[in-house]
């Protein structure tokens, strides 16, 4: 199989829905509130420690920044199996300003917070599949997952 190939299939999308939900965040509760539903499933699928531990610390970079950039947004998950593969799927939406340089924030050379600007770029290496899309004016949408 070929790079593309292979990046093709891990953007495809799962096959099977086992359970799914929302978190809405619109307050550092709410941050709190999305770790704990994210620990809660991935557990139950059975990912181990440490993939919990990526998972959970992937989902409070992604719901700070919805709080923080945005204002507001949503937290959705769901377990998902493709073939023998079981995983979370978790997708964070914003209406907020976007990503004025999104190649400079998975670079991890932009930062809008005067932080290192690793968050977003630490978040992708810290699971298994990662997808960014943003502009001004639909907001910011990064889907994540983790697979057992």
């Amino acid at each position: 199989m070929d790079e593309r190939q292979e990046s093709d299939e891990r953007r495809r999308s799962p096959t099977t829905t086992a359970r799914s939900g929302e978190v809405w965040i619109d307050s550092e509760d709410d941050i709190l509130r999305a770790r704990q539903q994210a620990r809660s499933i991935a557990e139950d699928i059975g990912l181990s420690i440490t993939d919990v531990t990526r998972t959970v610390t992937a989902v409070s970079e992604l719901a700070r920044n919805v709080f923080l950039y945005a204002d507001e947004g949503v937290m959705k998950w769901r377990e998902i199996e493709d073939g023998p593969r079981v995983g979370i799927e978790l997708v964070f939406e914003d209406d907020g300003p976007g990503i004025d340089d999104v190649d400079g924030v998975l670079r991890a050379d932009h930062s809008t917070s005067n932080g290192m600007g690793r968050g977003i770029q630490g978040t992708k290496k810290l699971m298994d599949d990662f997808e960014l899309t943003s502009s001004a004016e639909k907001g910011t949408t990064i889907l994540i997952r983790k697979w057992r």
